[in-house]
């Protein structure tokens, strides 16, 4: 086997790391996105009065495009170019971005996060294969590669900050509008600092599997919040089974096409599900925590925007500084053990929130924060690097894809589902004003008695929801420890 040492290839200059630089600026928005929507949905709903399934839509929608499209995108990369594909989808996600931005009404709003969806979908992938490209020396590679995981996890623990201190001075729309002088200087900076990265090794898009797989999520996931929104009904039930049937097609398809959108075969390999499993239920319980704790925040204890994003500081500053600390964890207690710890962690983290009133709660939440930030950082750092690991090298690609599919996937479900449980909760033990907990406080003449009861309604939707979440890492931690041998391969 040819291998290239460290002494064999050339040490990355200027250049490169200029170019690195450039690329994590497009990173760092996208991380960003995610932890300021969370912080800033008090003030959207209030603002443009979407319904209950709405608002969960505008969480979720980008999640879902990006997820579809992750590997699509990637085999595309591979076909006519990275740095052309990243280009153009640095172009449509400001577009998005200003769309966004302006959006008046909720349908507005969800279209325009689709389209940041749609060009967030060639940034990820394409921008760590680039950056992989720019440095040949394997120490630089896997530095720069570290650099690249931990702006993307900074980018939690920089969004609320930037995000409040911009909500208390300006319209909510400001937040994403910041995203387009960005993408300009991206767009200049980009042609003189990165080169073009192909691969000679690609097929053929399947164009049934993408139409599949898109319209498989897309229309189960509208059944489950259709049914947490206003019951069971004809059409979002017709809806659901029309989604799940287009699912199992797709997954159907994959074991019998030359070129699958999606390698089911990798899934033999314990290790590989495992890790994949890791991603996706992290991400889960991630998403759904921060959506619910930002508006426990803000409109159960009455704390200003900006003074959540602080409150929120702590567990992202932990969740960096694991994310950088990783390797350094692994080698001291080996790769099984740590990937165990994530689960665990989360689920004790997430259980802590389990402790909040709706007049005390923040040392609950602070803790809570940290303690479940060091799972999500082991998480997003162990994932790709165990699922590329447990495959062989010709289909380390495909496992890099489905292991960051996996995290945007998760990243929609845990609206989706814990969100949606969240919201059955609302409807039916609230005070039936309004679907949502912010719709109802913004109702005229509404008592304090139905204040009180919406605030332990929405409180008692965050603890069903949390308590799902952590008892299904929990119980993926036992499976861990169970199932995998006791050493995984590096």
């Amino acid at each position: 086997m040819n291998m290239t040492t460290s002494s064999d290839a050339p040490s990355a200059g200027r250049k490169a790391w200029l170019g690195l630089l450039t690329v994590l600026a497009l990173v760092l928005l996208v991380a960003m996105d995610g932890s300021v929507l969370y912080l800033a949905m008090p003030r959207v709903t209030s603002s443009i009065l979407p319904t209950v399934d709405q608002a969960l839509w505008m969480l979720d929608i980008y999640g879902f495009v990006v997820g579809s499209l992750l590997i699509t995108f990637g085999n595309i990369g591979d076909r006519y170019g990275r740095l052309k594909l990243i280009m153009a989808g640095a172009v449509v996600f400001g577009l998005g971005s200003l769309g966004v931005a302006y959006s008046t009404t909720p349908g507005g709003m969800i279209a325009f996060r689709a389209l940041m969806g749609l060009g967030g979908a060639t940034l990820l992938p394409s921008g760590l294969a680039i950056v992989s490209a720019l440095f040949p020396d394997p120490r630089q590679r896997a530095q720069a590669i570290g650099i690249f995981a931990a702006t993307f996890a900074a980018g939690f623990a920089i969004g609320p900050i930037i995000g409040g201190a911009l909500l208390q001075r300006f319209e909510w729309g400001v937040v994403f509008l910041i995203n387009v002088p960005v993408v300009v200087a991206f767009l200049i900076a980009a042609p003189i600092l990165l080169r073009e990265v192909r691969s000679p090794a690609y097929g053929r898009i399947d164009v049934p599997s993408l139409l599949l797989s898109f319209a498989g999520i897309l229309l189960l996931t509208y059944a489950i919040k259709r049914a947490a929104a206003v019951g069971f009904s004809p059409q979002p039930s017709i809806a659901g089974v029309a989604g799940l049937f287009a699912l199992a097609i797709f997954l159907h398809r994959q074991t019998k096409i030359a070129f699958p959108l999606m390698d089911l075969s990798l899934f033999k390999d314990r290790i590989f599900s495992m890790a994949i499993l890791t991603g996706l239920l992290s991400l889960v319980v991630w998403s759904a925590a921060s959506y619910l704790s930002g508006i426990y925040l803000q409109s159960v204890l009455g704390f200003e925007v900006f003074t959540a994003a602080l409150l929120s500081l702590p567990g992202a500053v932990v969740l960096t500084a694991t994310c950088v600390g990783t390797s350094r964890i692994v080698e001291r207690i080996g790769r099984k053990p740590a990937l165990v710890a994530t689960h665990f962690l989360i689920g004790v983290g997430v259980f802590l929130l389990l402790f909040t009133t709706t007049e005390v709660g923040v040392v609950p939440f602070i803790a809570s924060t940290m303690m479940a930030g060091v799972g999500y950082g082991l998480s997003f750092s162990l994932v790709a690097e165990i699922a590329v690991s447990a495959v062989p090298t010709e289909r380390a690609g495909a496992a890099g894809s489905m292991a960051e599919t996996s995290n945007e996937i998760g990243n929609a479900l845990g609206i989706t589902l814990l969100g949606s449980l969240a919201a059955l909760n609302f409807r039916l033990f609230g005070p039936g004003v309004a679907g949502t907990l912010n719709e109802t406080l913004d109702h005229p003449g509404i008592t304090a008695d139905t204040v009180l009861q919406a605030k332990e309604a929405f409180l008692s939707g965050l603890h069903l929801a949390v308590g799902v979440g952590g008892l299904l890492t929990l119980l993926a931690g036992i499976v861990t420890w169970l199932w995998l041998p006791r050493k995984l391969p590096e």
